[in-house]
């Protein structure tokens, strides 16, 4: 009876390990949303909104994100996935939400309070990348919008009437990155 105890003790020990190991080996992303951080024009953008993206890469090269921002001073317009380094802006790689209906099929309505707040989520395959072809991402790539995720060099950026450049911004990261790079002056 101690034998199959041992076992079956060794057993669930192994399906734990097992499990731990299967979801470290996703990547988990994330960025803290500012207008600080924003490119807009010429400058950054005062405002008191802020936002978070977090999101999966999955194993199924899909992405699954949940997109929250709150106190903006205008209702949203739009929110994507851009491809820029830090403060410099670029194309746009993956509809988040949209209420311009301008995004691809299957694109969810930015959702608003009297607070100009909301949260979005879904999950976004190659069918919703749609570049930007001229930054090297042609349509459909996910691998390339993965490529430059780990590259430090994509954003997630929520527009709203007031600022329709964009009222809040935040390099994407994956969890556990330094962010010693983003601050001014830290290279």
């Amino acid at each position: 009876m101690k034998k199959l105890w041992l076992v079956v003790l060794a057993l669930l020990c192994v399906g734990v390990l097992t499990a731990v190991a299967v979801e470290k080996e996703k990547n988990h992303l994330r960025a803290r949303l500012t207008g600080i951080a924003e490119a807009n024009g010429p400058s950054t953008v005062i405002t008191d909104g802020t936002g978070t993206f977090n999101a999966t890469i999955n194993d199924d090269a899909t992405i699954t994100y949940t997109l929250t921002y709150k106190n903006l001073s205008a209702p949203v317009q739009q929110a994507h996935i851009h491809i820029g380094a830090t403060k410099l802006n670029g194309g746009v790689s993956i509809f988040l939400c949209t209420n311009l209906a301008n995004g691809p099929a299957g694109t969810p309505a930015c959702p608003s309070d009297a607070t100009n707040s909301g949260s979005v989520t879904r999950t976004v395959s190659a069918a919703d990348v749609i570049g930007p072809a001229n930054q090297g991402v042609p349509v459909g790539s996910m691998a390339q919008v993965a490529r430059a995720i780990a590259s430090h060099v994509t954003y997630a950026n929520v527009h709203t009437t007031a600022h329709p450049g964009g009222e809040i911004r935040g390099q994407i990261r994956q969890s556990g990155d330094d962010e010693d790079d983003e601050l001014p002056g830290a290279h």
